[in-house]
């Protein structure tokens, strides 16, 4: 994320009294210019006391070191749902679905082994070579010389396709999940797909009945390799209530999708912005791998994680009280210079590139981190032997979102192949 702001809009900022700060507004994701704010609050005040009007008094902590702090001591800042979860945006009890994300020891850590096996090395290296044919046949359909949306035709497809083969999921049904994704993350008040909070329930309840029909027969059958078998015959998650169930699904799904889309687009743009360090991939390929993790930390694919405070704490000089909420924005972290040398560059040979929060910290960091890289390492291989550049051809749109930081479309073009003869 860079700004593109003009000089007046930064001192305008910068003059702004703190006590007016509220970074929890979405059009300064959707604007691109939060980074503004996130800078001056890292320098001035970077765990910094909000009265926001929409979600009430919470803690932004901006500074990397500030939120590892906050994410290594768990006991006292809970992620559990029944205290507000892990979101800035509190749901009404009808729409809880509890999920291992939104939990705390022991049940996170029993929920969370259910799922992990599918995530290991060794798996994933089993996974490799489909989603390789996937890349190749999605990027091989690609128009050259036509604007279309990348959004639409690479990063949600690819990760689509990726969703269905985890839960083993009809594929020819597939964009339900992405739906589903969307309904799961969406605000009536942002630029996507739900209307109004009526809406969004009852696509979520649609969302749990088919999965619930999925796991009868899942487990009723032998066990098989899929994220819906694994929770329908662990002794920690099968016997969940539908909601529950319901709530594991949704983060599997949003964290298999929302998360590794919005990397793929970001990385694009990226590379688009720094167009050196673009000319200096395509000299020497090898340098994927170290550039995902680059991809990752640039793009910040979730703005925040909430946490609240179980006991009295100082954070920063700051008295942090019992019941209070505490927001870590990872985002800022990434642009944290008293953490990461040059943090608003892309860097595709980054020393230490792994050094970010963007999978956040601790107990909770991301089960499926290596997933994601595999994903955006394999697409962008398999790009570099197809096409010598991609080229944004216009403003890509962004989501009106304080949590998922990403993207709604994305006009790219291809002038050509990579000449084979």
């Amino acid at each position: 994320m860079e700004a593109q702001t003009s000089g007046s809009l930064r001192d305008e900022v910068w003059a702004m009294p703190l006590d007016r700060f509220d970074v929890s507004k979405g059009y300064l994701f959707q604007d691109d210019i939060v980074e503004l704010y996130f800078e001056r609050l890292r320098k001035e005040a970077p765990v910094h006391l909000c009265q926001s009007k929409r979600y009430g008094p919470y803690w932004s902590v901006t500074s990397y070191r500030h939120i590892v702090e906050v994410e290594q001591h768990h006991q006292v800042f809970s992620s559990e749902m029944k205290r507000g979860g892990i979101a800035l945006a509190e749901r009404p009890p009808e729409e809880m679905f509890p999920s291992f994300i939104g939990m705390d020891p022991p049940r996170h850590t029993e929920q969370r082994s259910t799922v992990s096996p599918m995530f290991t090395p060794q798996h994933l290296a089993t996974m490799e070579s489909t989603i390789r044919g996937h890349a190749a046949e999605i990027l091989d359909g690609l128009p050259v010389g036509e604007e279309f949306d990348w959004v639409k035709r690479v990063s949600i497809e690819l990760t689509t396709r990726m969703l269905a083969m985890l839960f083993d999921f009809p594929f020819e049904d597939r964009s339900k999940l992405t739906w589903w994704s969307d309904m799961a993350t969406g605000d009536p008040d942002g630029n996507g797909a739900v209307t109004s909070w009526e809406m969004r329930i009852g696509e979520l309840k649609a969302c749990r009945d088919r999965f619930v029909q999925l796991w009868n027969e899942r487990v009723n059958a032998a066990p098989r390799n899929d994220l819906i078998s694994m929770l329908a015959h662990s002794p920690a998650t099968r016997n969940m209530d539908p909601d529950e169930y319901l709530g594991n699904v949704i983060l599997l799904i949003v964290g298999g999708n929302d998360t590794t889309r919005n990397s793929i687009s970001g990385s694009l743009l990226a590379l688009n912005r720094f167009p050196d360090q673009y000319a200096k991939l395509r000299a020497n390929p090898e340098l994927v791998a170290g550039m995902v993790p680059e991809i990752i930390r640039w793009q910040t694919p979730l703005a925040h994680m909430r946490r609240t405070a179980t006991q009295n704490y100082l954070l920063g000089g700051q008295q942090i009280r019992a019941g209070d909420k505490v927001v870590m924005w990872y985002l800022s972290a990434n642009r944290d210079e008293q953490a990461i040398e040059r943090p608003h560059e892309f860097i595709v040979d980054r020393p230490r590139p792994k050094h970010h929060l963007a999978f956040g910290f601790g107990i909770h960091h991301c089960v499926g981190n290596r997933l994601a890289e595999l994903q955006l390492r394999v697409l962008w291989e398999e790009i570099l032997k197809r096409y010598p550049v991609i080229e944004i051809t216009g403003q890509p749109l962004r989501t009106r979102s304080n949590f998922v930081h990403g993207f709604v479309s994305m006009p790219v073009r291809i002038p050509a192949r990579v000449d084979r003869s």
